[in-house]
């Protein structure tokens, strides 16, 4: 059962000061008659109106609760659901080298790339997402999960300078190809993103393709970069950050040859709009098969606590003024 307004029910609380209050007057007590003795009236039987004269304030106690549960609103829920996924396994192999802290994307390469990526997760509902961060050298971020919370966090949490700097493309795919190796999908993505040329690692950027496409892995690249000129991050003489202009040198050749080879595609994004195109275009390249069918039903059961807060009242209505008459 539900509440759809569950905070009346703090007025049940109120039933406890009213038992209090109920207790000390009886307690109490109310008129007295002055009689020389009531040693008759301690023998006298007890009758039924003695054994009830308490019940017209329990059932108004009753009543009051039940009524705090009909203003609640109490619901029965009912609910249906069919989900038949064949999902597939994305491993997501992003650059965190320094040069990502250009800005020729707004604010910085790095920041786009990760407020991209974590939309592209949030539409991929039913598959399993992992994530490889790479600079000098390359680590897991994340293993292949669909608890896109938690992978929206570890992404949130990769930055430049959490590794040794360089660009090590080969280290980054071969890692994300291990986390791939074992997985039974129907269907194995990778997505790699940089903006440089492959300059550190033990790995060929080559030799790790073809070992993608060996184990039936797709590999989808991604060059980020303006054309041209970037302003990108320096220190100058007194310690001062500051910002120089560099030639933006991806090696389009390499990345694109790495994608054809494995059945992907290679993509150049020069701003953060294109960055997103491209994955959605990504996105719709590789959907999976997703069917899901949720049906959630209501149902208002607060007529029957209702109707019997009342019965209650009524009861205690007679009772008071028929059984429990009092003269004045």
């Amino acid at each position: 059962m539900h509440f759809a307004s569950p905070y009346f029910l703090w007025l049940a609380v109120l039933i406890l000061p009213l038992t209090a209050y109920y207790v000390w007057r009886t307690m109490k007590g109310g008129a007295a008659l002055r009689i020389s003795s009531t040693e008759g009236v301690a023998r006298a039987p007890k009758t039924l109106r003695y054994w009830l004269r308490h019940a017209p304030f329990v059932l108004r106690m009753t009543a009051f609760a039940l009524l705090c549960v009909a203003l609640a609103r109490p619901q029965g829920i009912e609910e249906s659901s069919r989900t038949n996924t064949e999902g597939i396994d994305i491993m997501l192999a992003i650059d965190v080298s320094g040069s990502m802290l250009a800005r020729d994307f707004k604010p910085d390469r790095i920041t786009a790339a990760k407020e991209v990526a974590g939309e592209f997760i949030a539409d991929r509902y039913g598959d399993r997402i992992g994530l490889v961060a790479f600079a000098g050298e390359a680590f897991t971020q994340s293993p292949l999960t669909t608890d896109q919370s938690t992978l929206q966090t570890l992404l949130s949490r990769i930055r430049s300078g959490l590794i040794e700097d360089g660009t090590a493309i080969g280290n980054g795919l071969a890692t994300a190809i291990n986390r791939l190796r074992e997985s039974e999908a129907k269907s194995k993505v990778i997505i790699l993103l940089t903006d440089g040329v492959n300059n550190r690692g033990e790995i060929a950027p080559q030799t790790a393709a073809q070992i993608a496409k060996a184990q039936g892995i797709r590999v989808y690249t991604i060059g980020v970069g303006t054309q041209g000129m970037a302003p990108y991050p320096a220190v100058d003489m007194f310690g001062n950050m500051t910002f120089v202009k560099q030639k933006v040198e991806i090696d389009e050749k390499t990345l694109s040859k790495m994608a054809s080879d494995t059945g992907g595609r290679y993509f150049r994004a020069t701003d953060k709009t294109k960055l997103k195109a491209i994955y959605d275009e990504i996105n719709r390249l590789e959907k999976s098969k997703v069917e899901v069918f949720e049906h959630i039903t209501y149902h208002e059961l607060f007529l029957s606590w209702l109707l019997v807060a009342l019965g209650l009242l009524v009861v205690e209505f007679l009772m008071s003024h028929l059984v429990l008459r009092r003269i004045p």
